[in-house]
């Protein structure tokens, strides 16, 4: 009866329609219905069994009119009768048949003629007539023309039950014997075998081939700045590395393994756990006396230290030893890392001279040595936390542009996340909204395609500002939510998720809804570590005020001046301009209005300094 079972596949769309007549009235999960296209091949018994074993197992459920995956099930089990149908028709095979089709599984769904080949060390015709057989058994078939034909398994669940037929001594053997031949097959186009053949070590538990593999892999996935790829291979090396022997040759690949893990981490600014990656290291670093690894290794922890604990005396001490360190070693990528980092850390402190002075370093060094994507990064950094806060606006939105221009000729996802958002930002920053909005849009589908966390929190932060100025309340709160759960998810930052708590508060106002926790909204004002959001808190906090009905118009008043008191103190000249223009308001409901218009004045001589052209015409077109 099994070796007589149909085992034609149907369509995508007839297989989809069957799945829904076993499935009756309810929707499916598009995660269930992949895993059931996945695991059967579209193949209509295949289809029967899986999902009545999946009935079975109770491996699914019915929720709000929706079939689905239930929450504590992993990743589905094959049902036995399509496991007996499969191994009935493998089992009519002969014994040599039989270990080319072992040996097939091992390699991938899909094997070469001379992969194979080179494993079983068969003669030519022996291999090609055990072939030919397993075409004719319909558990194969052959793409191209021998002898550069492949072979491919005709269903996923035939490779994967053969596979799992294996005693795990002879899949060890066999991962062995594979990424040895993958190494003498194809030592001409080693790089491009890499990560295949990092599995196949780990397979064979060769954990010191796997580690040097998956290093490989790593450093060839950053050099086309794939960071979340670098990082799944550099957790893999660590892994592998962490199964040998304590010697003193492998305690030095530890502590290189768990730096560059860091680092990569780092730049995706997974910032917990790119410490939690290099802790354990960082006393032998420190012993070994790489300065490479101890350079970046104080470069984590200066970004942990004022990203996560926001202790800036701390940070600067860990970053300034990073730049010094790096450039000691003559590491020319660490000090790159370490002079925009320094940098970074200076403009939340609102020293911005000292921003622009590291991360032109940074630029300068890598326009040098011509890394493309690197330049449009540093061009972003610069634009953003450098020129724009200090009210240099044309030039920063020179600079972003020239940033998006730069991405866009990399073709690199990563600069494009980043150049995109700070454009828009720059765009915000002269009154350009929509084109704000447009560009920071783009930023935000590049960071999340990529889950480049930073940017997708700063890019909903700011359009939440876009939004709330263009008078889109429903919008702005949104992003503003998003970019708080973002920050609380992540632990960093902890200033800035109370920043867009304020900010939150302030579009909810405008909404004529009441703020009921005003008192924790100064709190979080009145006890904020962070410079560069002193002055914003309060011009918030202050707006929030104003549209309490002028019942507390001397409260807000009182605000905007610290706005100012602080923005005057930092050079931060656009958001002077800003604080003037609410500060007009104000005086203006106070009946004071020869003090309003001089207010107003001082906004308009900030906005032409800095080149904000549309927040001018958001003057002249505004009442106070």
């Amino acid at each position: 009866y099994h070796s007589q079972v149909t085992l034609n596949r149907l369509p995508s769309r007839d297989s989809l329609k069957m799945v829904n007549h076993i499935l009756p009235g309810a929707e499916l999960d598009r995660s269930l219905e992949d895993l059931i296209i996945e695991k059967t091949d579209g193949i209509p018994f295949f289809i029967e069994e899986f999902i009545r074993s999946l009935k079975d197992l109770k491996a699914i459920e019915l929720e709000s009119g929706k079939w689905l995956l239930a929450k504590t099930t992993g990743e589905a089990s094959i049902p036995s009768k399509i496991h007996d149908v499969i191994m009935a028709r493998v089992d009519l095979l002969s014994e040599d048949a039989k270990e080319v089709l072992r040996t097939g599984s091992a390699i991938e769904r899909e094997f070469s003629f001379d992969l194979v080949s080179r494993v079983l060390n068969l003669p030519e015709q022996e291999l090609r007539t055990h072939l030919s057989h397993l075409k004719n058994a319909e558990l194969l078939y052959e793409r191209g023309v021998y002898p550069k034909s492949t072979y491919v398994f005709k269903h996923a669940l035939t490779r994967e039950v053969v596979y799992d037929s294996l005693l795990r001594w002879r899949r060890r053997e066999l991962h062995e014997a594979i990424g040895n031949a993958i190494e003498d097959l194809y030592r001409d186009s080693i790089t491009e075998h890499y990560v295949i053949l990092t599995h196949h070590f780990i397979e064979s538990e060769n954990n010191l081939k796997a580690a040097e593999y998956a290093r490989l892999a790593g450093k060839r996935a950053e050099k086309s700045a794939s960071l979340n790829d670098a990082i799944a291979y550099t957790r893999k090396r660590v892994a592998c590395l962490e199964k040998l022997p304590r010697t003193d040759d492998v305690e030095k690949l530890l502590v290189d393994a768990r730096t560059a893990l860091g680092i990569y981490l780092f730049l995706m600014s997974y910032v917990a756990e790119a410490k939690e990656a290099i802790d354990p290291v960082v006393d032998l670093a420190l012993r070994s006396g790489d300065r490479r690894r101890i350079s970046q290794i104080y470069m984590i922890m200066g970004d942990h230290s004022f990203t996560v604990k926001e202790d800036f005396p701390e940070a600067f001490k860990h970053l300034e030893q990073a730049v010094k360190v790096a450039e000691e070693a003559n590491d020319i990528a660490t000090s790159v890392l370490a002079n925009y980092m320094l940098g970074l850390a200076l403009s939340w402190n609102c020293e911005f001279e000292k921003t622009s002075f590291y991360i032109e370093r940074a630029l300068s060094v890598v326009e040098a040595i011509n890394i493309p994507w690197s330049v449009s990064i540093m061009k972003s950094f610069l634009s953003f936390y450098a020129y724009n806060y200090q009210g240099k606006n044309d030039l920063g939105f020179r600079t972003s542009q020239e940033a998006v221009e730069i991405a866009e000729k990399s073709g690199d996802i990563y600069s494009r996340a980043m150049a995109y958002s700070t454009h828009g930002f720059s765009c915000f920053y002269r009154g350009l909204l929509e084109e704000a909005r447009s560009h920071l849009l783009v930023g935000l589908r590049f960071s999340e395609s990529i889950n480049l966390l930073s940017f997708c929190v700063v890019a909903h932060q700011w359009l939440g500002y876009c939004y709330f100025e263009m008078g889109d309340y429903e919008k702005s709160e949104e992003h503003y939510g998003e970019a708080i759960h973002l920050r609380e998810v992540a632990g960093t930052f902890p200033s800035t998720a109370k920043l867009s708590k304020i900010a939150l508060a302030r579009t909810k106002a405008y909404k004529n809804e009441r703020v009921s926790d005003l008192e924790l909204l100064c709190t979080y004002a009145r006890e904020n570590k962070v410079k560069l959001y002193e002055g914003s808190m309060a011009r918030w906090i202050s707006d929030i005020m104003v549209k309490m009905d002028g019942e507390r118009l001397d409260d807000a008043e009182e605000w905007i001046r610290r706005a100012i008191t602080a923005h005057k103190n930092y050079k931060m000249i656009w958001d002077l301009g800003i604080d003037h223009m609410l500060h007009s308001e104000i005086l203006n409901r106070k009946g004071l209005a020869i003090k309003a218009e001089e207010s107003i004045g001082q906004a308009r001589e900030i906005f032409k300094a800095c080149g904000a052209s549309g927040w001018l015409q958001r003057i002249n077109g505004r009442s106070f």
